[in-house]
């Protein structure tokens, strides 16, 4: 920052905030010894320190609610009903739940049911889906929210580019006359046309003279219209990825599905139909080897063949008819195969015999084995009647599922055809092995696919050997090798065909595996679809939402070899026993196909002459709820004999034998290998198992393992787990009291039943992650049960907290652990967070339903209550406590203290010492009586375990503390609204210790995010996270002062590590994010305590700073210090707006010039800020204006911050970077170094070269000094621009009367840094246009490629400031290494939106909208508060300053590209400036006339009407009030005319006609206006008028050929001629050529029109002063080119220099000067013309050394030392690499060229252009301009002769020419630069042959050379100069110099002399053709012949020449004339 600033800053420190003290909080956080505070002024508290906060529920209760008028009382206090308890009902899928209905349900059944039947018990903050973290604003919701927004209409989509516009390219006005002579458009006509147009409408009362007060109240009213009510709605929404506050409602919990695929079996048809047959399907997983579903049976027979088995058949249940299934997949993967068995009727034979008719008759030869048929039919038939309940294995057959998925998925196969498929394998021989992926897994996925119908045709006949599971794995694996075996097979042929399709989202008429009916179910009679239960092939861990209890039972194998006896044909018989009497078997059996739905037994395929069979069978049981000791399978083995014989019986029992289903309690699963009893079993067997040796009992193989079998329970009641059975049954005993019990080999007594409690929970942490998942609620729910209700064991009340703690600690562990991949972005596994949610209740304080009453369906009822409601109420469906609820020990209405106690723990005293809730009871109450219970509050009990809990369970907790966290919130919420707490004060709702216990708690884990944020980055942000949400939740329950105290620790604890932290951006990162989430909170407004009144601090005495204060710049008496204070972060503000204060001082810190990490934390910090401030712009609570104004108070500091950060934001007007552009010019301290006169502020000659003030250019706004380097570190655009809308947001909402109080405050420098934020809004949120976002679109995909690598960047590198930091950061930093960073994670999946490259149509319409819409109430905010710094600034003394500084911000916004709407305010608002401070504009040599004039007559020439109303209502007051000062309006007519002159050379599409209209519609007001009627004044606006008139004429000329670069230059090169005599216009239209001439590229061009303007501004100059510094005039200049002299047409007659009006321009200083010689050197640096950079600096350094500028000198040297080496490096003799201009003569001939025709020119190309590119653009555009045919490019160089051409034609001859130097020339011009500057003669040769022709042999070949001169040297201010002189020769010398006698007898000598010469040289010739010829040889004879033809030809055109005789010359002459010839013939020489 430049010194003098600073120094003005020294003497303001007194009431300056924040950054604009800057005393540095510097080096706070490298630890050095100086590190000084940053101060803030009211309380001294330094914005490092947080400021002690009010006692929130103090300052509420000192106000009374009603305070506040109607709507702002709703920001006083939270909502009376802010919390509320909810009763969801549970989900259930099917419409019967499923229960079992029994009434004797064991305690550990019954809780199970209970909990699969409860309602979710939610509690709920009423408004929190009002907060940022619910209900984010995101894209989506924006775009919701910018629906009914009205289109603004913008001149740039008006006009779209009119370059591109078709109409003008056959436009019959195109003629491509020269411009050079044509006569400049007469007057006369230009007149006529003026006065023919209609005018815009006028402005209805513009022309009466009104109060300016009321002006400008009338501007406010029609300002205030019609704007949008939110600003934030129209900017994008808050960045995402800095949302950490973000959080959803978990999902209800659900049962868990995999992908689903629906299987429909249409049909079975094979060559013969003999006799059913029956299906089976399952899938199964090669990899795993594992059988992944249950079987799905299904039945295809037609009615006939079914009804064969009439004589077994019950009638068939309809779930048994399905014939579609659902089947669940979790892992899918490549390996899985839908497997088809097919199973028939068993008959006698093998299954080879049986499969043989099948394979060898086929369906065609029907009639020829009718009688086989007929055979095989009777056999079947008497089969089907004896043997019909068996079955036997048939055939099967797999369809490789991946195939189906991935061909299906492939678009162009058509699914629905009967394209039949054929099953997978073939289907793998067909297509080779292209398809096989490598991919493994994630390559396949069963969700999306297209359905697909497969016929299968081949099955496989079984193998009688080969039945079992591990073979049909072998046999699938063989399957998917090219060479199969199984292809060698011969098939049984038959047409299968199913239907496989992803199952739809709720299919109809499904059956759920327990074969109940899923919703929607909308008839029962509907053949249903079954739901196939999944064997996930790996662990899947998701808790049990539903009641289910099923058991499979899979018979593997028997082994019968050595059983005596014919025992061939075997079947088992499986039965579930509840008894050991036959009757009692249970019909739970589930049937298959087309029988009835449950069984009483089952029995297993038959393998036909088999002693030991395999098996396949799977059974399906449904295990009764209750299962006893005496339960068990009972499996009995038959012998069938399939022969009928006499004696014989259908099945003979040949063994027996059981597995009880019980034991210890426990049900058994698993595999087992039983042996097989030959007998009966005796009585009691059910409870010993077969393997006990019974006596008296025969058995197989002597008591060995014959029979194996695997039984597996899928069920949500039994654990199958040691650890958790034990816990369960230990937890079910205690609640039973029922002692003693057996607990596995042991009877466990009262005595002993702590102890093994204990060692239970303990013994949790064994066990296995998937089961403790699955139960993981029932766990939860003891483990809470025993912390909350302690057990009574003896009497004794036993304290389990610790254990219990520690095991929900492990517990929860394990449960995150399994579901890692799940958990969301906050690192919270979303099944725990459903469990505290949704299913966590307190027990003993429930909603409880009375005892036996029938539940009520409700809606999610609501258990808060509205104010006045009894409290018997308060729970839903109105429901009391129940009487009869076995949990409570006395009716409600009795007097029992105990209970009492614990309906009202307000009387719990816990104010004695720690045991005091552990009192136990002395004497064991008789066991008839119902248990007395203790109830402790689960919160406390937490708090204080967690906070005397031993480091390693701390450390289980730490990692999951949310959870911890979010239970010990429910408990809180719940014990308030069920003790009926809400209406207890806040102060005493929660007993002292349990908040001293909280307030440790949060220091322990406070500090362990600091301590472990170096460690592991990842948990510390989580820890963070879970700390901030406690602390937001605990505002809506608790003390509110206390926990803001809380964060006040906090923050010191943070505050105190920063100063030694390695890397202080990672702490204050997470610091950012802890404030964020505070401030989300829904009441965030309320508990900044909006309504008190600001009370400055109590000091003892006024600070000293405040009464030295320096007097503020408008007011007299000191400064309002309450007003002051409310816009600063004083000690006040901060202590009573104390969230708003953290998250501003955040802010202010971030944005710190020395802050570590900028960039990362200015984008967190004002990401926070922008996201709470569209928050409060969505919230409807704050929708009102009064109430938005109170939101609004809450963010005025943030107006100063911006204003201090006004140097670090991104500079948006891409002008250079001027920073302080308002803010110096009115700093009364910068005279020292400021000082205009003395020194020249690059960034103004920088604007100054550029052109005027152009739209969009900065330019310079004022002439003070550059701040220095930008102290610290700059913000991005984004960053930036975010952050000025949140000023313009607060500008907005805020009270317009406090902020005027509060500019008036302001010092003029403040004042000048506002007006520049001001500006730079108006720069940042400028419209781009709907062709911007057009082209944004292309962009967008590489940009966010490039954002991702800059966000990697930011995030792994530039934390830390240096270098060093970074790579030790690296080293131990959470970023280097560790890849699963959260913010990695969320780089990776990068905002999506962004990626998505192209936008329809619709959405780019969208943008556009928004962003008209934005841009406009943008720049209305800047309006109305400029309005009000107007209105502040009107009486002080520092008026004028400040005024220009608010003009030129007006200026500034009607330059930019600004919608119609705001411009007729922003036109209204400047002409009441005008007409309240006219002297602004005209007293003073200022720019901002010319400025407005230009910005004016743009708008004058606006297409839409509106705009050009206002535009030309302003320009014509203008003019008035100038003419009213002083009777005449020359400056105006001055500035109007060279801004038109500069719109017209620069604006591409202009539209002259709408100019025209506003002309006149300036002329009629004139002519209106009865005021001025009596004088000249309407004369001279029409004399205006005429002349503007007349330029637009040229400009239509001008449009004519915007196409023809050439043409276009030639016309502003005659245009800037004819202002010979105007040396403003002139010097304009000379930078116009430069701006085109840039836009072409060529640099040299450009750099010599601003050569050429800095010559007539030296001319200029000249006659006004005489100085030793400055150039003499334009003669100073010939240096840098010879062309400059034109510039010296300036004379004094032309022009007085003191006439108003003329000359005044800007650049006729020296500033100007300045500015113009820099920027011709920039463009000669661009053209590579170095040489000429130096001379233009030659005339430069004068200046700067006569100024002692050394910067500037410094950096002119620097410039030219660059230059020089340039020149080394490019110019390495002989062989330069530099290029310069490439020249070519160009001839245009025939008429078609108008005045171009026979004209010569010489054309400057780039370098290395070739003939051919230059022929072929000018054929080209030519063709376009005349048509097809018209154009011909003479192909030769010679002479062209005109008669021989076709006058329909237009021809051009173009030649390659070279620059040609004389010998003495070459002397001087060395360099290879010097050979290629200033170039006047050009040569080209023609080449001949002596025989005529042009071309001949090489020995006969010559050259002509021609020599031509142009006009002006290049380069020049054109790219093509006329060509005035040719030279081919003598004769052409001869006919130039000697046609005509000359008139000055001076010259007659001259004539003469060259005429002897030319009578000598023909003399000479004949004697050298005489010589020749005698010395030839007869080879030239031919050749001499020519050389005579042309002699001849040569005397005969010389010879009228050479006979003139000058008698004159006779006479003799003086000496003194002789001498003044020869002086007057080296001047005309030297021209």
């Amino acid at each position: 920052m430049a010194a003098a600033e600073r120094r003005a800053f020294a003497h303001k420190i007194n009431r300056t905030v924040a950054a604009e003290v800057r005393k540095q909080v510097s080096r706070e956080r490298s630890g050095s010894p100086h590190s000084s505070r940053r101060c803030s002024s009211s309380l001294g508290v330094p914005l490092t320190e947080v400021i002690e906060p009010l006692d929130f529920e103090d300052v509420l209760l000192s106000r009374p609610p009603d305070a506040e008028p109607g709507p702002l009382r709703d920001l006083v206090e939270f909502p009376a009903d802010d919390l509320e308890l909810l009763l969801q009902p549970r989900e259930c899928r099917t419409t019967e739940p499923g229960i079992p209905e029994d009434e004797k349900l064991d305690a550990q059944v019954r809780a199970a049911v209970e909990m699969y039947t409860e309602d979710w018990l939610i509690a709920h903050r009423r408004y929190q889906h009002l907060s940022a973290a619910y209900s984010p604003i995101t894209t989506e919701t924006q775009r919701e929210r910018q629906k009914g927004l009205t289109r603004q209409v913008y001149e740039q989509d008006a006009s779209g580019d009119e370059k591109s516009s078709p109409e003008d390219a056959d436009d019959p006005r195109h003629s491509s006359g020269s411009p050079e002579d044509t006569p400049r458009s007469s007057g006369a006509s230009g007149i006529f046309d003026l006065r023919n147009l209609a005018a815009d409408s006028l402005l209805p009362s513009l022309l009466e003279r009104t109060a300016p007060e009321d002006v400008d109240r009338r501007n406010e009213v029609l300002r205030r219209q019609h704007r949008p009510r939110t600003l934030l709605s129209l900017y994008p929404a808050p960045d995402e990825d800095e949302a950490v506050e973000r959080c959803s409602r978990p999902e209800p919990p659900h049962e868990h599905f995999g992908q689903r695929i629906l299987v429909k079996c249409l049909s079975l048809k094979f060559e013969i139909e003999i006799e059913p047959i029956f299906g089976i399907l399952a899938l199964y997983d090669v990899r795993e080897k594992k059988k992944i579903s249950e079987n799905f049976y299904f039945d295809l027979n037609s009615d006939s063949t079914k009804g064969l088995l009439r004589a077994h058949g019950t009638y068939p249940a309809i779930s048994t008819l399905a014939r579609s299934a659902i089947f669940s997949v979790t892992y899918p993967s490549p390996d899985i195969f839908l497997v088809i068995k097919l199973e028939k009727v068993l008959q006698q034979g093998d299954i080879s015999e049986c499969c043989e008719p099948y394979m060898v008759m086929k369906e065609v030869d029907t009639a020829k084995n009718k009688e086989k048929l007929e055979k095989l039919r009777l056999a079947a038939e008497q089969f089907c009647t004896r043997l019909g309940r068996y079955r036997m294995p048939f055939a099967w057959t797999a369809v490789h599922l991946a195939n189906i998925v991935s061909s299906a998925g492939q678009p162009d196969r058509d699914s629905d055809s009967e394209g039949e498929r054929r099953p997978a394998w073939t289907d793998r021989r067909r297509r080779g092995l292209s398809d096989r992926t490598s991919s493994g897994d994630d390559a396949c996925s069963f969700s999306g696919f297209r359905p697909a119908t497969l016929t299968v045709t081949n099955f496989f006949k079984q193998e009688a050997e080969r039945l079992s599971d591990e073979d049909l794995f072998k046999f699938l694996a063989d399957m998917r090798r090219p060479s199969s075996l199984l292809r060698r097979l011969r098939p049984v042929t038959a047409q299968l065909k199913i239907d496989i399709s992803p199952a739809p989202e709720n299919p109809h008429f499904c059956l759920s595996p327990e074969l109940l009916h899923v919703k929607p179910y909308p008839d029962p009679r509907g053949r249903p679809t079954k739901e196939i239960l999944e064997f996930p092939a790996r662990e899947v861990y998701a808790p049990h939402t539903s009641y289910r209890n099923l058991l499979y039972v899979y018979p593997h194998s028997l082994n019968f070899s050595s059983r005596q006896g014919s025992v061939r044909n075997l079947t088992v018989r499986v039965q579930y026993m509840a008894g050991e009497d036959p009757s009692q078997a249970l019909p739970v059996v589930f049937g298959k196909s087309s029988c009835s739905e449950f069984t009483r037994e089952a029995f297993t395929p038959v393998v036909y002459h088999n002693k030991s069979p395999e098996f396949y069978e799977e059974f399906k049981l449904h295990l009764p709820a209750c299962v006893t000791e005496n339960h068990h399978l009972l499996f009995t083995f038959y012998h069938v004999s399939c022969q009928p014989r006499p004696g014989t019986a259908l099945e003979t029992p040949v063994g027996f034998t059981w597995i009880p289903l019980l034991q210890h309690g426990r049900l058994r699963t698993g595999p087992f290998c039983l042996p097989v009893s030959v007998d009966q079993p005796p009585p009691s067997y059910s409870v010993l198992t077969p393997d006990v040796a019974l006596p008296g009992m025969r058995w197989v193989d002597s008591h060995k393992g014959v029979f194996s079998v695997e039984l597996t329970a899928v069920s949500s009641v039994h654990p199958q787990d040691p650890h958790l059975d034990k816990f369960f049954t230990l937890v079910h005993v205690l609640e039973e009291g029922a002692f003693p019990i057996r607990l596995k080999d042991g009877v466990l007594s009262e005595g002993t039943v702590e102890q093994e409690l204990r060692a239970s929970l303990a013994a949790l942490r064994l066990t296995s992650p998937e089961p403790l998942v699955a139960f993981s609620h029932h766990v939860l729910d003891k483990l809470v049960r025993l912390v909350v209700r302690p057990p009574i064991i003896g009497g004794q009340l036993v304290n389990l907290g610790r254990g219990a703690f520690e095991a929900m600690a492990h517990v929860v562990s394990v449960v995150h652990r399994s579901l890692e991949s799940a958990q969301d972005a906050r690192g919270h596994c979303p099944l725990l967070a459903a469990y505290v949610y949704y299913a966590f209740r307190v027990p003993g304080m429930e909603p409880n339903l009375p005892g036996g009453a029938p539940p009520v369906t409700v809606q999610p009822a609501t258990l808060a209550r509205a104010s006045g409601r009894p409290a018997s109420l308060y729970l839903a469906r109105s429901k009391s406590i129940s009487s009869s609820n076995p949990d409570l020990a006395v009716a409600l209405g009795s007097v029992d203290d105990e209970v009492s106690r614990i309906l009202a723990s307000k009387a719990i005293d816990r104010s004695s010492n720690r045991t005091s809730y552990l009192e136990s009871f002395s004497s064991a109450p008789p066991a008839t009586q119902l248990r007395p219970t203790v109830q402790k509050l689960l919160h406390e009990e937490l708090a204080l375990q967690w906070v005397v809990s031993g480091s390693a369970v701390r450390e289980a907790v730490l990692q999951h503390a949310w959870f911890f966290f979010q239970l010990m919130v429910k408990s809180m919420t719940l014990h308030l609204i069920l003790g009926q707490r809400l209406d207890t004060p806040r102060k005493i709702r929660f007993p002292g210790r349990f908040l001293d216990d909280i307030a440790a708690l949060v220091g322990n884990v406070g500090m362990e995010v600091i301590t472990r944020v170096y460690k592991d980055v990842e948990l510390a942000e989580r820890l963070n996270a879970s700390l901030a949400f406690f602390l937001s939740d605990l505002l809506s329950l608790a003390d509110r002062g206390f926990v803001f105290s809380m964060v006040r620790a906090h923050y010191k604890q943070v505050a105190s590590r920063l100063q030694s932290a390695p890397n202080p951006a990672l702490l204050l990162t997470l610091r950012m994010d802890f404030t964020r989430i505070l401030c989300s909170h829904e009441h965030y407004v309320t508990l900044n305590l909006p309504c008190c009144p600001l009370s400055p601090p109590a000091s003892p005495s006024p600070s000293v700073s405040s009464t030295t204060s320096q007097s503020s710049t408008f007011s007299s008496q000191a400064p309002d210090s309450k007003v002051t204070s409310m816009f600063e972060l004083s000690g006040p503000f901060r202590q009573q707006h104390f969230l708003a204060g953290l998250l501003l001082t955040e802010l202010a810190l971030a944005l710190e010039p020395e802050a570590e990490g900028a960039s990362l934390l200015h984008k967190k910090a004002i990401s926070a800020v922008h996201s709470l401030l569209s928050g409060h712009d969505a919230d409807p609570r704050y929708a009102e204006a009064t109430v938005k104004t109170r939101v609004a108070e809450l963010y005025l500091p943030l107006l100063s911050l911006a204003r201090d950060t006004l140097p670090r934001l991104h500079d948006f007007a891409e002008g250079p970077g001027q920073r302080s552009r308002l803010a110096s010019m009115l700093d009364s301290d910068t005279e020292g170094e400021g000082d205009i006169g003395g020194t020249i502020n690059p960034s103004v000659a920088m604007a100054i070269a550029g052109g005027p003030l152009a739209p969009g250019s900065r330019g310079s706004i004022s002439q003070g000094p550059a701040t220095g380097s930008r102290s610290g570190c700059p913000l991005s655009a984004e960053s930036s621009r975010t952050l000025l809308v949140c000023v313009l947001w607060v500008l907005k909402n805020a009270e317009p009367a406090l902020l005027q109080h509060w500019a008036a405050d302001l010092s003029p420098p403040q004042l000048g840094r506002l007006l520049d934020l001001l500006y730079l809004c108006l720069a940042a949120f400028e419209y781009k246009g709907k062709k911007a976002f057009e082209r944004i679109n292309s962009l967008t995909f590489k940009k966010s490629l490039d954002m991702k690598a800059r966000l990697e960047e930011a995030i792994l590198g530039t934390i830390g400031a240096r270098q060093e930091m970074v790579r030790r950061s690296r080293e131990r930093s959470p970023f280097g290494n560790q890849e699963n960073v959260r913010w990695r994670k969320s780089i990776t999946h990068w905002r999506q939106t962004s990626d998505r490259v192209d936008k329809t149509k619709e959405e780019i319409e969208h943008e556009a909208l928004v962003d008209g819409n934005l841009a406009t109430e943008a720049s209305l905010v800047v309006l109305d508060t400029l309005e009000i710094i107007v209105q502040t600034v009107m009486l002080s003394e520092a008026r004028e300053s400040v005024l220009g500084a608010v003009l030129k911000v007006v200026l500034y916004s009607l330059g930019s590209a600004q919608s119609a709407l705001f411009l007729q305010h922003g036109l209204a608002t400047q002409r009441a400036l005008v007409s309240k401070f006219p002297e602004l504009l005209f007293e003073e040599e200022t720019e901002l006339c010319a400025d407005l004039c230009l910005r004016l007559l743009r708008h004058c020439g606006s297409r839409i009407s509106t705009i050009r109303t206002h535009a030309s209502a302003s320009l014509y007051l203008l003019m008035r009030q100038n003419f009213e000062i002083g009777n005449n309006f020359a400056r105006v007519k001055m500035q109007v005319t060279m801004s038109l002159s500069s719109l017209v050379g620069t604006t591409q599409n202009f539209s002259e006609e709408h100019l025209r209209r506003s002309l006149k519609t300036i002329l009629t007001y004139a002519e209106e206006d009865v005021g001025l009627r009596d004088s000249t004044f309407a004369e001279q606006v029409q004399d205006l008028m005429f002349n503007l008139h007349m330029i637009l004429t040229d400009t239509v000329k001008m449009k004519e050929h915007q196409e023809d670069p050439e043409m276009l230059i030639d016309l502003m090169y005659r245009i800037a001629r004819g202002y010979q005599g105007s040396p403003d216009l002139r010097l304009t239209w000379l930078q116009n050529m430069a701006g085109k001439h840039a836009e072409l590229g060529n640099h040299a061009e450009a750099a010599q029109c601003m050569v050429h303007a800095a010559a007539l501004v030296a001319e200029y100059l000249a006659l006004l002063e005489d100085s030793r510094h400055l150039p003499v005039g334009c003669v100073s200049f010939q240096n840098i080119s010879s062309n400059v002299l034109e510039e010296s047409a300036i004379s004094d007659d032309i022009l007085s220099p003191d006439e108003e009006g003329f000359c005044s321009g800007k650049y006729f200083t020296e500033l100007g000067l300045v500015g113009l010689l820099e920027q011709a050197a920039v463009y000669f640096t661009m053209g590579g013309l170095y040489e000429a950079v130096n001379e233009v600096y030659k005339t430069l350094i004068p200046i700067l050394e006569a100024h002692r500028d050394y910067k500037k000198l410094a950096a002119v040297h620097g410039k030219l030392q660059e230059a020089f080496t340039k020149i080394m490096h490019q110019c390495p003799f002989p062989q330069p690499q530099r290029v310069f201009g490439t020249y070519f003569r160009v001839g245009f001939y025939g008429a078609r060229f108008g005045d171009l025709d026979e004209q010569e020119f010489v054309y400057k190309e780039p370098s290395i252009t070739k003939l051919a590119e230059i022929s072929h653009r000018l054929e080209e555009f030519y063709t376009e301009r005349f048509g097809e045919d018209v154009v011909e490019i003479v192909k030769d160089s010679n002479p062209v002769d005109k008669t021989k051409l076709d006058p329909q034609k237009a021809y051009i001859q173009i030649t390659y020419v070279e620059p040609h130097f004389d010998t003495y020339e070459l002397k001087d011009r060395v360099t290879y630069f010097d050979r290629n500057y200033g170039l006047r003669t050009f040569l080209f040769c023609t080449p001949f042959t002596p025989d005529g022709r042009a071309h001949g042999e090489l020995h006969e070949q010559h050259k002509r050379k021609t020599l031509l001169s142009t006009d002006h040297a290049f380069p020049y201010i054109k790219t093509r100069i006329h060509v005035c002189h040719r030279e081919e020769g003598p004769l052409e010398v001869a006919q130039v110099f000697l046609a005509e006698i000359p008139e000055d007898p001076k010259l007659f000598r001259h004539h003469n002399k060259l005429r002897l010469c030319f009578k000598d040289f023909c003399k000479k010739c004949e004697d050298a053709l005489r010589k020749n010829k005698a010395l030839i040889g007869p080879d030239q004879k031919e050749y001499h012949r020519e050389l005579e033809r042309n002699y001849t030809r040569l005397r005969e055109a010389l010879q009228p020449l050479l006979t003139q005789r000058l008698p004159q010359l006779l006479a003799p002459t003086t000496a003194s004339l002789r001498h003044s010839l020869n002086r007057a013939s080296f001047r005309k020489l030297d021209l």
